[in-house]
């Protein structure tokens, strides 16, 4: 029994130390979101690196790489993983973008700048929340308060709606789309294979989604401001989406089509109309709802 007491520590010690920027976040879906999956490419140089629930992009511009998203804290690794069985280096990673700082698209940020050096760039709005590591007073679910911690991120560049970040010859611009959170941050660039070069979106979340207590109806600005976002999704130069959560889009099903059709199995003109047309639908439920009182 001495024996046995003496080596419990010495067991404890050994075992490997989960660092503070990876400490799982819990949430109903946290589980269902993190389950792995394998990495793809896409469309010429874009990839999908990210989790079963939560999309994270990975642009190679031929002279570094940049990321779009963390996912969970839980995710950074998986996330490092799949950059790693495309046979690229982390410590290639020279940006990450952010859609927008939740938990669920922001919680790994913190780690995977570790990993790789990275700079991190979200829009002004954005920026605020990423270094707080939570939500912003004005966030629609900032009343769910401590549960929507994730691990601070510090130095972010601001990006201005317009705005670019560039790395060699691969452009990526910022289009502020505000509604699902104040900071929403929509990014566009052009992948080419061969000579055909389209226009990729990582499209950010556009679902009127909230606290209990909180009501869009309250603020006509606001409700215009998000009217606003969905019609820039909806006219943006738009052949391949990828949205934040992949099951918004069709990403799995055009992954498995392109293994028959090749890669032009994820072009789809259209596809950001539908999702625009889908979120405007959305919020128009969501405030009748209100309206009538059936919103928590």
């Amino acid at each position: 029994m001495r024996l046995l007491a003496l080596l419990i520590p010495l067991v404890t010690a050994a075992a490997p130390s989960v660092p503070p920027d990876t400490a799982p976040v819990d949430c109903h879906d946290c589980a269902e979101w993190n389950r792995p999956q394998a990495p793809f490419r896409v469309y010429g140089n874009t990839y999908y690196v990210g989790v079963a629930g939560l999309s994270s992009v990975l642009i190679d511009s031929g002279k570094g790489l940049i990321l779009v998203d963390g996912a969970l804290p839980q995710s950074a690794e998986r996330i490092a993983e799949g950059v790693r069985a495309l046979g690229f280096d982390l410590r290639d990673v020279k940006w990450i973008l952010n859609s927008h700082a939740h938990s669920d698209h922001a919680g790994g940020i913190a780690a995977l700048r570790r990993m790789s050096g990275a700079q991190v760039a979200a829009s002004p709005a954005g920026a605020k929340a990423l270094r707080l590591g939570s939500t912003t007073p004005d966030d629609p679910q900032a009343g769910f308060g401590a549960a929507m911690r994730y691990p601070a991120v510090r130095d972010v560049v601001t990006v201005a709606d317009g705005g670019t970040v560039a790395l060699g010859e691969l452009v990526v611009t910022a289009h502020h789309t505000p509604g699902h959170t104040p900071g929403a941050t929509t990014w566009t660039w052009r992948s080419c294979e061969g000579e055909r070069c389209v226009d990729v979106v990582y499209a950010e979340s556009l679902t009127a989604v909230s606290a209990p207590r909180f009501r869009y109806g309250a603020d006509a600005a606001r409700v215009q401001r998000f009217r606003g976002s969905i019609q820039k999704v909806r006219t943006l130069p738009c052949d391949v989406m990828i949205p934040t959560h992949p099951e918004a889009g069709r990403v799995f099903e055009l992954r498995a089509r392109s293994e028959r059709e090749g890669r032009q199995a994820f072009i789809e003109p259209g596809a950001c109309r539908a999702y625009a047309d889908r979120a405007d639908r959305g919020l128009t439920a969501r405030l009748a709802q209100e309206a009538e009182g059936k919103v928590e």
